[in-house]
């Protein structure tokens, strides 16, 4: 595994009193903003703290790199993305195909509001995918899925679960990044999500 792979990712310190946590939240903030408008090819600590308005120091005592800013606003996106998931899945009140509905519109909704900056961190994505918080904020996303499936398929195998879940979570990846890549209205936004429901919904009824 090259040097690349092994860099840092953790942040240095957590802040602790409010002036730190402004920083922090000033450093995130234009990140974003360097990532949407630069790429992750220009993302660079220096541009970072120039859009933030700090010295490179204030920003080192932080993140010890850029391998480390861009993993913390994709585990944020992460984070994000596994609380809507869990609420919307875990509402044990919502029959599952409703549940399952509800998260597809979500989960588009998300994809075309945040493409630029998913994109630009998707192309950033070797610095960090195989770090072991990478692979915990994802294998806690597919446990969530897995309990779900689990009483969405209440009759069927472990490995027919499995495979839904694998189908359901690789299908919403891959289609909901080639269907934002491109500006959409919110009509297009909800009728693709409608029709990608129906299809999910047509395969677990059919399991």
């Amino acid at each position: 595994m090259t040097a690349r792979r092994n860099a840092r990712i953790s942040s240095r310190k957590q802040p602790q009193q409010a002036r730190s946590n402004e920083l922090v939240a000033a450093i995130l903030q234009a990140a974003v903003q360097v990532l949407a408008a630069e790429g992750a090819q220009r993302f660079t600590t220096a541009r970072v703290a120039e859009r933030a308005g700090v010295s490179v120091g204030s920003l080192y005592q932080y993140f010890p790199n850029k391998a480390a800013i861009l993993f913390r606003l994709q585990s944020d996106e992460w984070r994000d993305t596994t609380d809507l998931l869990c609420g919307i899945l875990e509402d044990r009140d919502t029959p599952p195909p409703a549940r399952l509905r509800r998260l597809v519109h979500a989960f588009i909704r998300s994809e075309c509001d945040e493409a630029a900056v998913r994109g630009a961190l998707d192309d950033a994505a070797p610095l960090y995918r195989d770090a072991p918080e990478a692979r915990a904020a994802r294998e806690a996303g597919i446990a969530t899925m897995r309990r779900f499936m689990a009483e969405a398929l209440p009759g069927a195998s472990e490995p027919v679960r499995d495979l839904a879940v694998e189908l359901i979570g690789t299908t919403m990846s891959a289609v909901g990044k080639q269907f934002s890549g491109t500006p959409r209205r919110p009509a297009e936004i909800a009728a693709f999500a409608d029709a990608m429901a129906d299809m999910f919904c047509a395969y677990l009824e059919a399991r």
